[in-house]
């Protein structure tokens, strides 16, 4: 029974549809595996620089100003090409943006909700909170990203050939012929029949047409994603040992393992959709959790909670409300000097910080807001009073028995066979 009346504390937390749209709509880290730096945005898509994507910056410019220009533009400055490096990296870059752009444009005009795009070590990505709808919608959305590639290769070959009959200089018209080439590879390697590149998707649209079935066009895509990945590596393997190419050999088993892992986590995500779809989080969620009072020490929560539980978390309430959430990295991150005279609500995640939904939230958008603010759980609560949590634990739980559900319908599907 409390102890208090149960209100609410100071500033609590709006709800979830007032945090989004106060907050701009922001992006789960669930649903996007990349976080970085916010560069702007372009039209309402948000634009993010994912810290990997500053190694790729730099390995481009390098090439463009101490191999590429010096090789085919002989004698200029120092200063000159570390310029038209940084102009090439940039254009590049910026073309790479165009792509994305024309995927968000496309899946803005077919109703599929774009939160923005993010750069990375591979390329970019469309951060999305939707699938397609239809097939054709998926061809369209798919499709759109390597004719926007193919059109910023005739540019800037176009610039290329324009300017060799004009006079321009050495050093532009190497810029222009490579970035052509650079976008058409581009272009022709997304379009290669594997999820998640867009060929995959493309794969993707037409098994789901022909079949009628989602979930059959993405196992089919996804497979083909990863055997695709398999045989990047496989190429890159290759290359170091018989070639000594120890460099392009490891950039292609890094994008083999990227493609082949992005594909496997595509069709689980596509399953765990379907299983949670018809659930809201009173169904998901871990009922009548423990927890701990804002006013007990580190010391104590260590010893007495964090020691003898098996859990990485602990909801922290005052009088049935609950105020707030303690982890164990949290404990981890505070000195054990400390330990004695620091309290859990001096280091614990306020409620105004934490991601709280109601239990009759489906869990489709619990899934959504799931590692939001860089939480890993979510909190359960009606009226304030806390009812249950959901964590990473409970959401791999469902997981396998998405997996399970599979594994029995194909079962099913192949005994059904003549």
């Amino acid at each position: 029974m409390p102890t208090k009346p149960r209100i609410p504390p100071e500033n609590p937390p709006a709800s979830p549809e007032a945090t989004r749209e106060r907050e701009g709509n922001p992006r789960s880290e669930s649903a996007a595996p990349f976080a970085g730096i916010r560069a702007g945005s372009i039209a309402g898509f948000e634009i993010t620089l994912d810290y990997s994507w500053f190694i790729i910056f730099f390995l481009i410019f390098g090439t463009f100003a101490g191999a590429i220009l010096p090789a085919h533009a002989p004698d200029l400055e120092y200063s000159t090409y570390l310029l038209l490096g940084f102009i090439g990296t940039t254009l590049f870059f910026a073309s790479l943006l165009g792509h994305e752009l024309a995927h968000s444009f496309v899946a803005r005009w077919k109703g599929v909700e774009v939160e923005g795009i993010t750069l990375f070590i591979f390329g970019g990505m469309a951060r999305t909170r939707s699938e397609a709808v239809t097939p054709g919608d998926e061809f369209q959305i798919a499709g759109v990203g390597p004719v926007a590639s193919f059109a910023f290769a005739a540019i800037f070959y176009a610039i290329a050939v324009v300017g060799r009959a004009q006079g321009l200089a050495p050093g532009v018209l190497v810029l222009a012929e490579y970035l052509a080439f650079l976008n058409f590879l581009l272009a022709a390697f997304n379009l290669l029949p594997g999820f998640p590149l867009d060929g995959g998707r493309v794969l993707r649209a037409a098994v789901w047409k022909a079949s009628g079935s989602i979930r059959h066009a993405t196992k089919v895509a996804t497979t083909a994603g990863r055997v695709l990945g398999y045989s990047i590596i496989g190429l890159g393997i290759f290359a170091i040992l018989a070639g000594g190419a120890l460099v392009g050999g490891l950039w292609f088993v890094f994008i083999g393992w990227f493609l082949s892992h992005a594909a496997g986590a595509s069709y689980q995500q596509l399953l765990l959709r379907e299983v949670l779809s018809h659930l809201s989080a009173r169904q998901a969620m871990t009922p009548d959790p423990e927890t701990v009072t804002p006013d007990i020490t580190v010391e104590v929560l260590v010893r007495d909670y964090f020691l003898k539980r098996p859990y990485n978390s602990f909801p922290v309430t005052e009088g049935g409300v609950v105020v707030g959430v303690v982890t164990l990295s949290q404990v981890k991150e505070t000195p054990a000097e400390e330990w004695p005279r620091r309290l859990a609500a001096d280091i614990m995640t306020p409620l105004t910080q934490a991601v709280v939904v109601d239990p009759d939230t489906p869990m489709i958008e619990v899934l959504e807001r799931f590692g939001e603010g860089g939480q890993r759980r979510v909190l359960v609560a009606e009226e304030w009073e806390l009812v249950g949590i959901i964590s990473a634990t409970d959401v791999a739980r469902w997981l396998d028995r998405a997996a399970l559900m599979e594994g029995s319908m194909e079962e099913r599907s192949a005994r059904s066979l003549p």
